[in-house]
């Protein structure tokens, strides 16, 4: 399985640990980096994902991040086509890293692009900018499971684990 990580997902490694929330998403991104480490899962990376990690202004939180992008697979340059896509996302509504990340996700082939942004999700399954690239907050093999599943547009439940689950009776 191919994915692609947003910088949230690896901010969520240094994040406050004390909401529920927040703790279980990291849990499954640590989850995450033990199966790209065994070979399980292969994490494309981005230069889009470099910059923006090297514009976070907390220097522990951008040098701990930049260690962890020795783990990726493959990282993609941002080239014209790359470019290109990414400003038509912009244009939909996308902000500017997500719309880079999007692009990079989608010119990588991943199966998914996991985030824990929720805005950028809501987004994606809107189909704003017809993604051809998969936005969630969980992916298949994921240990936890969720009380909420995710639906196709046509209304059928996606019968897969969700991570970053607020217990039932939560709000998001």
């Amino acid at each position: 399985m191919k994915i692609y990580l947003d910088a949230c997902c690896l901010n969520r490694l240094t994040d406050d640990q004390t909401q529920l929330r927040i703790r279980r998403e990291a849990e499954a991104v640590e989850q995450i980096l033990r199966q790209t480490r065994d070979g399980e899962i292969q994490w494309i990376s981005s230069e889009a994902l470099t910059e923006e990690i090297d514009r976070n202004p907390a220097v522990e939180r951008r040098l701990e991040n930049a260690a962890l992008l020795a783990l990726a697979s493959e990282s993609l340059e941002v080239d014209d086509s790359i470019a290109d896509r990414a400003a038509k996302l912009h244009i939909a509504g996308y902000g500017a890293y997500d719309a880079l990340h999007l692009a990079c996700a989608e010119a990588a082939q991943v199966d998914v692009l996991l985030t824990t942004d929720d805005r950028f999700i809501r987004r994606a399954t809107r189909q704003d900018g017809r993604p051809f690239v998969a936005v969630l907050n969980r992916y298949p093999g994921a240990r936890r499971s969720c009380h909420e599943q995710p639906r196709h547009n046509d209304g059928r439940t996606i019968r897969t684990p969700r991570f970053g689950c607020p217990p039932p009776g939560t709000r998001h």
